[in-house]
């Protein structure tokens, strides 16, 4: 019997994730619907595969058309902004499909979890990257660590999508887009909450790039991380409630963290104020208007801003600002729009992934944990570089796990029901051996 497969959204994270789906499809009776904004992109892909895959146009307004699309189904896969999850889900639970995403479970998918529950569908949520293979990983590490009767004291997790040394080229920054830029630019607009040593402690956003932590991966070098918005709640899908430090953080190269604090005290970050800008104006211009009339006018603009922030005029922080053209007179292109618009569009152009460039995804764990009364240290990373700018890293890493996530699903490995994040060995034990076995995605200990 076939089982039929709705891929909603195939956008710069699916292209793995297709590919896992279409050389499963003939062995596992698959037929794999993928829905799209724009499917043009997806006709030579699919060209081979028309017995047991088609792409069609959806419009994500159309309510009645999305009914029809997950009725039709066994398996929906989300692929869409996390904003759109919640009336997926709800469809899902109407015509008792089961789900499956990469993003996290907000608090409109964590309402539903009675009524899956009670429909026995399975909203599998968080099995992509970052949610996803950090919890499978750290799960299994923990489980071993236990297993050897060893006490957890600290558990630090990091990961970040950057360019791999060969693609950092004359990019001082050391980054690229390989994700939602909207969401890099908006990064950390909160207070991070985390656990150290027992205690309670906050990072306001103001603060949070200037209070960073030093980290070595294995063959790539040095990297900085810098806190997630709440580390506390995944205390208890881990079985950490007692735990002392807890962290869970974001990976950059060196400087980088420093030159974004720049711009977040420049006001370039944000988003909540319209400033009515003509289009013509110039960045320049643009951060002219930031600074106090009182500093030095016979200064250039770079130096005055130095001065502002108390940096140094040579130094890397203002170096990486100008390169972006911050002190240019290149024009910020869009009229009526908040900083944080104009900073995404400017960068969208400098971090755009070219063709032949190769990204690089990093996650790391760091363990402490008593053992016979000794303390040990346990550090596991995971370095995965993209094929390039389609089959990228980020692509393998997000879209990988979710296909093996829904593969158990269709054939019914997935025992739990209700809202489901993958923290169970039936589920990360399989897709981490996968992975390993098929891919050569594997974490290194030391």
């Amino acid at each position: 019997m076939t089982s039929r497969l709705l891929l909603l959204g195939a956008g710069r994270s699916a292209s793995s994730l297709i590919q896992y789906l279409l050389r499963h499809a003939p062995t596992e009776r698959w037929f794999l619907t993928v829905a799209d904004v724009n499917p043009a992109h997806l006709v030579p892909v699919l060209a081979a595969h028309t017995e047991y895959a088609r792409a069609i146009p959806v419009d994500l307004a159309n309510d009645a058309l999305l009914e029809e699309l997950v009725a039709q189904a066994d398996v929906v896969i989300s692929m869409l902004p996390a904003m759109l999850h919640p009336v997926v889900a709800r469809a899902c639970v109407r015509h008792g499909r089961h789900l499956a995403t990469a993003s996290y479970v907000g608090p409109e998918i964590r309402e539903l979890h009675g009524e899956a529950l009670a429909a026995g569908v399975t909203l599998l949520m968080e099995c992509g990257l970052d949610p996803g293979l950090d919890h499978m990983s750290a799960m299994r590490a923990i489980a071993h660590i236990r297993a050897r009767g060893g006490r957890i004291t600290s558990f630090k997790s990091y990961c970040g999508g950057l360019l791999a040394p060969a693609a950092e080229g004359d990019n001082p920054w050391k980054y690229k887009f390989t994700w939602n830029p909207r969401n890099v630019v908006l990064a950390g607009q909160s207070t991070a909450k985390f656990l150290e040593n027992g205690h309670l402690r906050f990072i306001p956003y103001q603060q949070l790039f200037c209070r960073t932590e030093t980290l070595t991966v294995p063959d790539y070098g040095e990297f900085e991380g810098y806190a997630n918005r709440d580390s506390l709640s995944y205390r208890a899908p881990y079985g950490l409630e007692e735990i002392p430090t807890m962290l869970r953080g974001t990976l950059r190269r060196p400087g980088y963290s420093a030159a974004w604090h720049a711009l977040v005290r420049l006001g370039l970050t944000d988003d909540g104020v319209n400033l009515d800008n003509p289009e013509t104006m110039t960045w320049a211009e643009l951060v002219e208007a930031y600074l106090p009339t009182s500093l030095i006018p016979h200064l250039d603009l770079s130096q005055r801003v130095a001065t502002y922030l108390g940096l140094n005029p040579v130094g890397d922080e203002i170096g990486l600002l100008n390169w972006l053209g911050l002190f240019s007179d290149k024009r910020v292109g869009h009229a009526h729009a908040t900083p944080a618009q104009l900073l995404e569009r400017l960068l969208a152009e400098k971090w755009q992934l070219q063709p032949h460039d190769h990204d690089l995804i990093v996650m790391q764990h760091l363990f402490e944990y008593e053992l016979n009364g000794t303390t040990h240290r346990l550090t596991s990373s995971l370095a995965v570089e993209g094929d390039d700018a389609t089959h990228t890293g980020m692509a393998k890493t997000v879209g990988l796990p979710l296909g093996m996530a829904v593969r158990r699903l269709v054939r019914g490995e997935v025992a739990a029901h209700g809202v489901v994040i993958p923290v169970l060995p039936e589920l990360y034990e399989p897709i981490l051996d996968e992975l390993a076995a098929e891919y050569g995605i594997r974490f290194s200990e030391e």
